[in-house]
């Protein structure tokens, strides 16, 4: 296809979003609600289907050298996809968030003011290797009255057809405008590009994948875009901190799915007990595969108390770089403030957290990371949609308008103000 041929075609898609989003945004809970329960009932019958697209893009990507943690981001199999269709169902359970009423008030000469969420219109998501986003995204977009337009990688290609199509039979089967979810069956760039010219169209882009592809949207978008660069997320183990809490959150933090953008990249540990706390920490992520990258002051105290444990010296571009990996780099602070200013230099705003029984320290920390999400004593793999009883999450925004932390279904909603009087004329 040319260029303006790509370009037609991702324009009358979105047109096609645009007039199906004004059904949907009055369309009733029930009947939202009815589609998506046959979405995730499809989502079990078309299984052998789904599994089947999968394993070509996996194959594929095992060809084309994807690295462990990406394939581990882009493989579907049985258990994933009962979780993608429980993740439907628990939206279906979740309150509609259209028309509620945000607040009201009487002015003075009578009449009511009310703040009310309605439907953005069309939301736009680009995203990378995970297709489990073109069930999650969708569904969000859907419930919340809003069509959506979907550009998924060139890694899941095969495995997004197979969802988009479960998506697509739903919808006809429930009554809903073709328009409501679409897929853009193609990943040749420039339909990226005509997608992000489309501001009359489309209301809200939101990017979901590696950095590059995140700048480049923003700094290439005539839409407004709400985004996270990159999930550099950081842990602080602080000098009240309980060691088997330490050692547990930190290998949790980092191991569970090193390949997700809440996992930490960087483990901060106080100066006053780094030379107890460090050791045990070290090794427990060791016997879990992770590559070390320490600052001096930690390399030299693994080298005195554990010199088993190999480490690598870490440069300047380790404390922000996102690994997505079994690679953690490791710094000495000085205490909960110098903790503070180190994460706040360093991280990304996305999740911090910190380990203590220390209360003061922990809402110094607290209220001092500038980030969307901190934790006191739990693991930053919470920062996600399902943990946080979004039922799915549209993605994780580090934005400070409109959104921030985890987008469910209010996030996927403006308001309108709706004004009733009795007859008031201004004088």
């Amino acid at each position: 296809m040319s260029n303006q041929d790509i370009a037609q075609l991702v324009r009358g898609l979105a047109e096609s979003a645009r007039t199906a989003s004004f059904q949907l945004a009055t369309a009733s809970t029930e009947d939202k609600n009815r589609a998506l329960e046959r979405v995730a009932a499809l989502l079990v019958e078309s299984g052998a289907d789904i599994l089947r697209a999968n394993e070509r893009d996996l194959a594929e990507g095992r060809e084309n050298g994807l690295s462990d943690a990406l394939l581990d981001r882009l493989k579907i199999d049985d258990k994933r996809l009962e979780g993608i269709a429980a993740g439907v169902r628990e939206v279906v359970a979740l309150p509609d968030p259209v028309g509620e009423v945000i607040e009201a008030f009487t002015r003075p000469n009578g009449i009511r003011i009310e703040r009310r969420r309605v439907p953005m219109g069309v939301v736009g998501i680009i995203y990378e290797s995970r297709p489990n986003v073109t069930i999650d995204c969708a569904v969000l977009c859907l419930k919340s009255g809003n069509a959506s337009l979907l550009r998924g990688g060139k890694e899941a290609f095969h495995t997004n057809g197979a969802l988009a199509n479960v998506l697509a039979r739903a919808l006809k089967e429930t009554g809903f405008p073709e328009g409501s979810v679409q897929l853009i069956p193609t990943t040749d760039r420039e339909a990226l590009n005509a997608m992000l010219k489309l501001d009359g169209l489309i209301q809200c882009i939101i990017p979901r994948g590696g950095e590059g592809l995140i700048r480049f949207v923003t700094e290439n978008s005539h839409v407004p875009v709400i985004k996270h660069y990159k999930g550099v997320c950081n842990l602080y183990l602080d000098r009240a901190a309980d060691p088997a809490m330490a050692e547990a959150i930190a290998v949790n933090a980092k191991c569970q799915r090193p390949g997700v953008c809440n996992a930490i990249e960087n483990l901060c540990v106080d100066r006053e007990v780094a030379a107890k706390l460090l050791p045990p920490v070290a090794r427990a992520l060791r016997e879990k595969g992770v590559e070390l990258r320490v600052d001096r002051e930690a390399g030299d105290i693994l080298r005195e108390t554990a010199p088993d444990l190999p480490t690598t010296p870490a440069k300047d571009s380790d404390w922000t770089e996102e690994y997505l990996d079994l690679i953690l780099a490791v710094t000495v602070v000085d205490g909960v403030d110098g903790a503070v200013e180190w994460i706040n230099r360093h991280g990304s705003g996305h999740s911090d957290a910190i380990v203590t029984t220390d209360e003061t320290a922990a809402q110094t920390f607290l209220s001092g990371v500038d980030a969307a999400a901190v934790y006191w004593n739990a693991s930053t793999r919470f920062t996600d949609g399902y943990e946080f009883g979004l039922g799915a999450e549209i993605g994780i925004s580090t934005d400070k308008l409109h959104a921030r932390g985890p987008m469910g279904l209010r996030e996927l909603c403006s308001y309108k103000y709706v004004i009733t009087g009795t007859g008031q004329i201004r004088g």
